[in-house]
Protein backbone atom coordinates (compact mmCIF):
# COMPACT_ATOMS: atom_id res chain seq x y z
CA UNK A 1 0.00 0.00 0.00
CA UNK A 2 3.04 2.68 -0.15
CA UNK A 3 1.09 3.57 -3.42
CA UNK A 4 -2.09 4.34 -1.61
CA UNK A 5 -3.80 7.31 -0.42
CA UNK A 6 -5.33 6.81 3.13
CA UNK A 7 -7.71 9.86 4.06
CA UNK A 8 -9.04 10.63 7.56
CA UNK A 9 -12.21 11.83 7.40
CA UNK A 10 -15.70 11.27 6.00
CA UNK A 11 -16.82 14.96 5.58
CA UNK A 12 -16.90 17.38 3.22
CA UNK A 13 -13.15 17.70 2.42
CA UNK A 14 -12.34 14.00 2.69
CA UNK A 15 -15.21 13.07 0.00
CA UNK A 16 -13.96 15.90 -2.01
CA UNK A 17 -10.53 14.68 -2.64
CA UNK A 18 -11.33 11.34 -3.20
CA UNK A 19 -14.11 12.56 -5.94
CA UNK A 20 -11.98 14.52 -7.91
CA UNK A 21 -9.31 12.01 -7.84
CA UNK A 22 -11.59 9.82 -9.11
CA UNK A 23 -12.32 12.00 -11.90
CA UNK A 24 -8.37 11.61 -12.57
CA UNK A 25 -7.17 8.24 -11.81
CA UNK A 26 -9.52 5.17 -11.79
CA UNK A 27 -6.97 2.98 -10.56
CA UNK A 28 -4.96 4.93 -7.45
CA UNK A 29 -5.62 2.83 -3.95
CA UNK A 30 -7.49 5.16 -1.49
CA UNK A 31 -8.46 4.21 1.99
CA UNK A 32 -11.13 6.19 4.03
CA UNK A 33 -11.41 5.78 7.51
CA UNK A 34 -14.13 7.56 9.57
CA UNK A 35 -14.60 7.92 13.09
CA UNK A 36 -18.14 7.38 12.46
CA UNK A 37 -20.35 6.31 10.03
CA UNK A 38 -18.83 7.29 7.16
CA UNK A 39 -21.99 8.35 5.09
CA UNK A 40 -22.09 11.27 2.81
CA UNK A 41 -24.11 13.98 3.46
CA UNK A 42 -23.97 18.05 3.11
CA UNK A 43 -23.51 19.39 6.19
CA UNK A 44 -24.77 22.97 5.42
CA UNK A 45 -28.35 21.39 5.27
CA UNK A 46 -28.30 20.72 8.65
CA UNK A 47 -29.20 24.69 9.73
CA UNK A 48 -32.61 24.62 7.32
CA UNK A 49 -33.49 21.57 7.17
CA UNK A 50 -35.93 21.89 9.74
CA UNK A 51 -38.52 24.51 7.75
CA UNK A 52 -37.18 23.18 4.38
CA UNK A 53 -38.84 19.63 5.44
CA UNK A 54 -36.36 17.18 5.21
CA UNK A 55 -35.93 14.92 8.17
CA UNK A 56 -32.50 13.66 9.45
CA UNK A 57 -32.45 10.26 7.68
CA UNK A 58 -33.27 12.34 4.14
CA UNK A 59 -30.32 14.26 4.34
CA UNK A 60 -28.13 11.35 3.98
CA UNK A 61 -26.81 11.02 0.46
CA UNK A 62 -25.31 7.53 1.04
CA UNK A 63 -23.83 4.99 3.83
CA UNK A 64 -20.25 3.96 3.41
CA UNK A 65 -21.11 0.70 1.39
CA UNK A 66 -22.98 3.01 -0.82
CA UNK A 67 -19.81 5.55 -1.36
CA UNK A 68 -17.46 3.01 -1.06
CA UNK A 69 -19.08 0.89 -4.34
CA UNK A 70 -19.90 4.55 -6.20
CA UNK A 71 -16.35 5.79 -5.56
CA UNK A 72 -14.48 2.56 -5.46
CA UNK A 73 -12.53 3.24 -2.86
CA UNK A 74 -12.16 1.31 0.84
CA UNK A 75 -13.99 2.92 3.17
CA UNK A 76 -13.59 2.03 7.34
CA UNK A 77 -16.46 3.44 9.33
CA UNK A 78 -16.41 3.90 13.68
CA UNK A 79 -12.43 3.71 12.72
CA UNK A 80 -10.59 6.15 15.06
CA UNK A 81 -7.24 6.92 14.35
CA UNK A 82 -5.07 7.65 17.05
CA UNK A 83 -1.38 8.02 16.14
CA UNK A 84 0.71 8.96 12.82
CA UNK A 85 3.89 7.76 12.65
CA UNK A 86 6.03 9.38 9.65
CA UNK A 87 8.82 7.57 10.29
CA UNK A 88 7.16 4.81 9.58
CA UNK A 89 4.35 5.80 7.27
CA UNK A 90 1.94 4.41 9.45
CA UNK A 91 -1.46 5.25 11.04
CA UNK A 92 -2.18 3.33 14.37
CA UNK A 93 -6.32 2.80 14.79
CA UNK A 94 -8.38 2.92 18.64
CA UNK A 95 -7.70 -0.98 18.58
CA UNK A 96 -4.31 -1.20 17.89
CA UNK A 97 -4.31 -1.72 14.26
CA UNK A 98 -1.91 -0.08 12.14
CA UNK A 99 -2.28 1.02 8.64
CA UNK A 100 0.33 1.22 6.03
CA UNK A 101 -0.11 4.98 4.23
CA UNK A 102 1.70 5.99 0.70
CA UNK A 103 0.12 9.90 0.89
CA UNK A 104 -2.05 10.61 4.02
CA UNK A 105 -4.87 12.97 3.96
CA UNK A 106 -6.05 14.84 6.52
CA UNK A 107 -9.11 15.63 6.74
CA UNK A 108 -10.42 16.25 10.50
CA UNK A 109 -12.73 19.05 10.05
CA UNK A 110 -13.44 20.90 13.36
CA UNK A 111 -15.11 20.57 16.90
CA UNK A 112 -17.67 22.96 18.44
CA UNK A 113 -16.14 25.64 20.97
CA UNK A 114 -17.63 24.62 24.57
CA UNK A 115 -17.64 27.67 26.69
CA UNK A 116 -16.74 27.36 30.50
CA UNK A 117 -20.38 27.66 31.50
CA UNK A 118 -21.55 26.89 34.82
CA UNK A 119 -24.92 25.43 36.73
CA UNK A 120 -26.51 22.47 36.85
CA UNK A 121 -27.65 22.52 33.05
CA UNK A 122 -24.07 22.41 31.03
CA UNK A 123 -24.17 18.84 30.23
CA UNK A 124 -27.84 19.43 28.60
CA UNK A 125 -26.22 21.65 26.55
CA UNK A 126 -26.42 21.01 22.65
CA UNK A 127 -24.24 21.12 19.97
CA UNK A 128 -24.83 20.45 16.11
CA UNK A 129 -21.25 19.53 14.39
CA UNK A 130 -22.54 16.08 12.36
CA UNK A 131 -25.72 14.48 11.45
CA UNK A 132 -25.89 12.31 14.41
CA UNK A 133 -25.75 15.78 16.64
CA UNK A 134 -28.58 16.73 14.26
CA UNK A 135 -30.98 14.15 14.67
CA UNK A 136 -30.46 14.57 18.65
CA UNK A 137 -31.47 17.91 18.36
CA UNK A 138 -34.35 17.25 16.00
CA UNK A 139 -35.18 14.51 18.96
CA UNK A 140 -34.89 16.94 21.64
CA UNK A 141 -37.60 18.91 19.50
CA UNK A 142 -40.43 17.44 19.72
CA UNK A 143 -43.14 18.69 21.95
CA UNK A 144 -41.05 21.39 23.28
CA UNK A 145 -41.66 24.55 22.63
CA UNK A 146 -38.77 27.16 23.24
CA UNK A 147 -35.59 27.33 22.01
CA UNK A 148 -32.43 29.40 23.28
CA UNK A 149 -29.42 29.99 21.18
CA UNK A 150 -26.01 30.85 22.59
CA UNK A 151 -24.54 32.74 19.18
CA UNK A 152 -25.35 35.28 16.55
CA UNK A 153 -23.07 34.22 14.25
CA UNK A 154 -23.56 32.61 10.74
CA UNK A 155 -24.73 29.23 12.02
CA UNK A 156 -26.53 31.00 15.23
CA UNK A 157 -28.44 33.21 12.67
CA UNK A 158 -29.23 30.26 10.46
CA UNK A 159 -30.96 28.11 13.06
CA UNK A 160 -32.58 30.63 14.79
CA UNK A 161 -34.63 31.30 11.19
CA UNK A 162 -35.22 27.67 10.55
CA UNK A 163 -36.34 27.50 14.04
CA UNK A 164 -39.04 30.36 14.31
CA UNK A 165 -40.14 29.24 11.03
CA UNK A 166 -40.92 26.16 12.25
CA UNK A 167 -43.25 27.40 15.01
CA UNK A 168 -40.40 27.58 17.86
CA UNK A 169 -40.24 30.32 20.05
CA UNK A 170 -36.16 31.55 19.90
CA UNK A 171 -34.26 33.62 21.99
CA UNK A 172 -30.56 34.31 21.00
CA UNK A 173 -27.92 35.48 22.89
CA UNK A 174 -24.42 36.84 22.03
CA UNK A 175 -21.98 39.08 23.31
CA UNK A 176 -21.93 40.96 20.39
CA UNK A 177 -24.16 44.20 19.71
CA UNK A 178 -25.15 42.78 16.13
CA UNK A 179 -26.01 39.48 14.85
CA UNK A 180 -23.12 38.18 12.04
CA UNK A 181 -21.21 40.94 13.87
CA UNK A 182 -17.69 39.41 12.42
CA UNK A 183 -19.04 39.02 8.95
CA UNK A 184 -20.97 42.87 8.56
CA UNK A 185 -20.48 46.34 9.12
CA UNK A 186 -22.89 47.54 12.16
CA UNK A 187 -25.61 48.52 9.76
CA UNK A 188 -25.74 45.28 8.09
CA UNK A 189 -26.16 43.95 11.47
CA UNK A 190 -28.88 46.16 12.39
CA UNK A 191 -30.48 45.11 8.79
CA UNK A 192 -31.01 41.05 9.93
CA UNK A 193 -31.36 41.83 13.01
CA UNK A 194 -34.64 43.70 12.42
CA UNK A 195 -35.50 41.15 9.75
CA UNK A 196 -35.31 38.12 12.18
CA UNK A 197 -36.78 39.97 15.17
CA UNK A 198 -39.92 40.72 12.79
CA UNK A 199 -39.68 36.98 11.90
CA UNK A 200 -40.01 36.33 15.96
CA UNK A 201 -36.50 36.12 16.77
CA UNK A 202 -35.72 37.86 20.54
CA UNK A 203 -32.16 38.57 20.69
CA UNK A 204 -30.19 39.29 23.74
CA UNK A 205 -26.93 41.07 23.08
CA UNK A 206 -24.40 42.51 24.34
CA UNK A 207 -24.20 40.42 26.94
CA UNK A 208 -23.16 37.09 27.96
CA UNK A 209 -24.32 33.37 29.56
CA UNK A 210 -23.15 33.05 32.71
CA UNK A 211 -24.43 30.04 34.22
CA UNK A 212 -27.27 27.46 33.20
CA UNK A 213 -29.16 25.50 35.24
CA UNK A 214 -31.73 22.90 35.32
CA UNK A 215 -34.94 23.75 36.67
CA UNK A 216 -37.43 20.81 35.73
CA UNK A 217 -36.51 17.71 33.80
CA UNK A 218 -36.15 19.47 30.56
CA UNK A 219 -36.04 23.13 31.22
CA UNK A 220 -33.55 25.51 31.54
CA UNK A 221 -32.76 28.58 32.88
CA UNK A 222 -30.30 30.96 31.63
CA UNK A 223 -28.66 33.14 33.54
CA UNK A 224 -27.21 36.04 31.57
CA UNK A 225 -24.23 39.17 32.52
CA UNK A 226 -26.88 41.97 31.87
CA UNK A 227 -29.14 40.77 35.16
CA UNK A 228 -31.71 38.93 32.76
CA UNK A 229 -32.92 35.54 33.05
CA UNK A 230 -34.34 33.28 30.51
CA UNK A 231 -35.94 29.81 30.75
CA UNK A 232 -35.89 27.36 27.49
CA UNK A 233 -37.05 24.13 26.87
CA UNK A 234 -33.31 23.27 24.87
CA UNK A 235 -29.80 24.94 24.42
CA UNK A 236 -28.10 25.16 21.44
CA UNK A 237 -24.83 26.71 21.78
CA UNK A 238 -24.03 27.47 18.25
CA UNK A 239 -20.39 30.03 19.25
CA UNK A 240 -18.22 28.61 16.20
CA UNK A 241 -15.73 25.96 15.67
CA UNK A 242 -12.16 24.65 16.54
CA UNK A 243 -9.79 22.97 14.26
CA UNK A 244 -9.20 19.76 14.97
CA UNK A 245 -5.46 19.29 15.76
CA UNK A 246 -4.77 17.23 18.23
CA UNK A 247 -3.60 14.12 15.95
CA UNK A 248 -1.50 16.41 14.24
CA UNK A 249 -0.31 17.74 17.44
CA UNK A 250 0.69 14.25 18.79
CA UNK A 251 2.45 13.29 15.65
CA UNK A 252 4.61 16.74 15.48
CA UNK A 253 3.04 18.04 12.98
CA UNK A 254 3.24 21.84 12.49
CA UNK A 255 0.00 23.63 14.05
CA UNK A 256 -1.02 27.36 14.57
CA UNK A 257 -4.95 27.77 14.35
CA UNK A 258 -5.16 25.11 12.03
CA UNK A 259 -3.00 22.22 10.46
CA UNK A 260 -0.22 24.51 8.84
CA UNK A 261 0.14 23.39 4.94
CA UNK A 262 1.65 25.27 1.93
CA UNK A 263 -0.07 26.02 -0.90
CA UNK A 264 -0.35 22.26 -2.26
CA UNK A 265 -1.72 21.37 0.89
CA UNK A 266 1.42 19.71 2.12
CA UNK A 267 2.43 19.47 5.81
CA UNK A 268 5.90 20.02 6.45
CA UNK A 269 6.31 16.25 7.11
CA UNK A 270 6.91 14.47 3.96
CA UNK A 271 3.48 12.72 2.36
CA UNK A 272 1.16 14.38 4.38
CA UNK A 273 -1.29 16.72 3.68
CA UNK A 274 -4.62 18.18 5.43
CA UNK A 275 -7.67 20.63 3.86
CA UNK A 276 -10.99 21.32 4.63
CA UNK A 277 -11.95 23.08 8.54
CA UNK A 278 -8.84 21.69 10.04
CA UNK A 279 -5.98 23.08 8.02
CA UNK A 280 -4.71 26.53 8.06
CA UNK A 281 -3.20 27.81 4.74
CA UNK A 282 -1.05 30.81 4.22
CA UNK A 283 -2.60 31.56 7.98
CA UNK A 284 -6.29 31.05 6.25
CA UNK A 285 -8.68 29.05 8.16
CA UNK A 286 -11.84 29.18 5.67
CA UNK A 287 -15.15 26.27 7.01
CA UNK A 288 -16.75 27.20 3.85
CA UNK A 289 -18.19 24.89 1.26
CA UNK A 290 -16.25 26.69 -1.52
CA UNK A 291 -12.79 27.07 0.02
CA UNK A 292 -12.78 22.77 0.59
CA UNK A 293 -13.85 22.37 -3.16
CA UNK A 294 -11.28 24.43 -4.61
CA UNK A 295 -8.60 22.79 -2.19
CA UNK A 296 -9.57 19.16 -2.83
CA UNK A 297 -9.66 19.97 -6.42
CA UNK A 298 -6.13 21.14 -6.16
CA UNK A 299 -5.30 18.16 -4.18
CA UNK A 300 -6.60 15.51 -5.88
CA UNK A 301 -4.41 16.81 -8.73
CA UNK A 302 -0.93 16.80 -7.04
CA UNK A 303 -1.84 13.55 -5.66
CA UNK A 304 -2.61 11.73 -9.17
CA UNK A 305 0.96 13.26 -10.24
CA UNK A 306 0.27 17.09 -11.58
CA UNK A 307 1.38 19.66 -8.37
CA UNK A 308 -0.92 22.40 -8.22
CA UNK A 309 -0.62 25.05 -6.07
CA UNK A 310 -4.29 26.14 -4.08
CA UNK A 311 -5.42 29.15 -5.68
CA UNK A 312 -9.03 31.12 -4.10
CA UNK A 313 -11.03 32.71 -5.83
CA UNK A 314 -13.31 35.38 -4.70
CA UNK A 315 -16.18 33.27 -3.00
CA UNK A 316 -18.87 35.22 -1.36
CA UNK A 317 -20.88 32.91 1.30
CA UNK A 318 -24.64 33.34 1.04
CA UNK A 319 -26.25 33.05 4.38
CA UNK A 320 -29.48 30.84 4.74
CA UNK A 321 -31.80 33.14 6.54
CA UNK A 322 -34.76 33.71 4.36
CA UNK A 323 -36.26 35.89 6.34
CA UNK A 324 -33.20 38.74 5.37
CA UNK A 325 -31.57 37.01 2.29
CA UNK A 326 -27.86 38.05 2.95
CA UNK A 327 -24.70 37.62 0.75
CA UNK A 328 -21.06 38.19 2.17
CA UNK A 329 -17.57 38.22 0.51
CA UNK A 330 -15.84 39.76 4.17
CA UNK A 331 -12.42 41.81 3.90
CA UNK A 332 -9.89 40.02 4.65
CA UNK A 333 -8.23 41.29 8.44
CA UNK A 334 -6.33 43.77 8.30
CA UNK A 335 -6.60 45.00 4.89
CA UNK A 336 -6.91 48.81 4.94
CA UNK A 337 -10.42 50.15 3.87
CA UNK A 338 -13.72 51.42 5.22
CA UNK A 339 -17.15 50.32 4.76
CA UNK A 340 -19.47 52.04 2.21
CA UNK A 341 -22.95 51.93 3.60
CA UNK A 342 -26.23 52.40 1.19
CA UNK A 343 -29.26 51.87 3.51
CA UNK A 344 -32.86 51.12 1.89
CA UNK A 345 -36.22 49.72 3.23
CA UNK A 346 -35.68 46.46 1.70
CA UNK A 347 -31.82 46.22 2.01
CA UNK A 348 -28.42 47.36 2.72
CA UNK A 349 -25.68 47.71 -0.05
CA UNK A 350 -21.81 47.72 2.11
CA UNK A 351 -18.98 47.69 -0.07
CA UNK A 352 -15.64 47.82 1.56
CA UNK A 353 -13.19 49.81 -0.25
CA UNK A 354 -9.43 51.41 -0.09
CA UNK A 355 -8.83 54.65 -0.79
CA UNK A 356 -8.53 54.43 -4.56
CA UNK A 357 -12.12 52.91 -4.59
CA UNK A 358 -11.41 49.67 -4.91
CA UNK A 359 -14.02 46.92 -3.99
CA UNK A 360 -12.44 44.76 -0.98
CA UNK A 361 -15.38 43.10 0.79
CA UNK A 362 -18.92 43.28 0.20
CA UNK A 363 -22.24 42.88 2.14
CA UNK A 364 -25.35 42.32 0.57
CA UNK A 365 -28.80 42.27 2.39
CA UNK A 366 -32.62 41.84 1.39
CA UNK A 367 -32.88 43.54 -2.20
CA UNK A 368 -29.45 44.18 -2.65
CA UNK A 369 -28.34 40.67 -2.70
CA UNK A 370 -29.19 40.64 -6.68
CA UNK A 371 -26.15 42.96 -7.26
CA UNK A 372 -23.92 39.57 -6.72
CA UNK A 373 -22.74 38.52 -9.85
CA UNK A 374 -22.40 41.98 -10.74
CA UNK A 375 -20.00 42.78 -7.94
CA UNK A 376 -18.26 39.51 -6.98
CA UNK A 377 -15.79 39.76 -10.40
CA UNK A 378 -14.80 42.93 -8.99
CA UNK A 379 -13.28 41.40 -5.77
CA UNK A 380 -10.09 40.55 -5.59
CA UNK A 381 -8.75 36.72 -5.38
CA UNK A 382 -8.91 35.66 -1.77
CA UNK A 383 -5.40 33.72 -2.54
CA UNK A 384 -3.61 34.46 -5.66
Amino acid sequence: MRNSVVIVGSGLAGYGVAREIRKLNSELPIEMFSADHGGFYSKPMLSNALSTGKNPDSILNGDAAKMASQLKISIRPFCRVTLIDQEKHTITLSDGEKIIYGRLVLALGADQVRLPLSGSGVEGILTVNDLDDYKKFRSALIGRARVCIIGAGLIGCEFANDLVASGYQVDVIDMGARPLGRLLPPEGGAFIQKKLEEAGVFFHLSTTTQAIDQIQQERFRLTLANGESIESDIVLSAVGLNPRTQLAVAAGIQVNRGIVVNRLLRTYCDDIYALGDCAEVEGKVLPFVMPITHAAKALAATLTGNPTQLHYPAMPVIVKTPSCPTIVSPPDFGIKGKWNVEIEEDGVRALYQNDEGNILGYALLGTATKEKNNLTPQLPAVLN
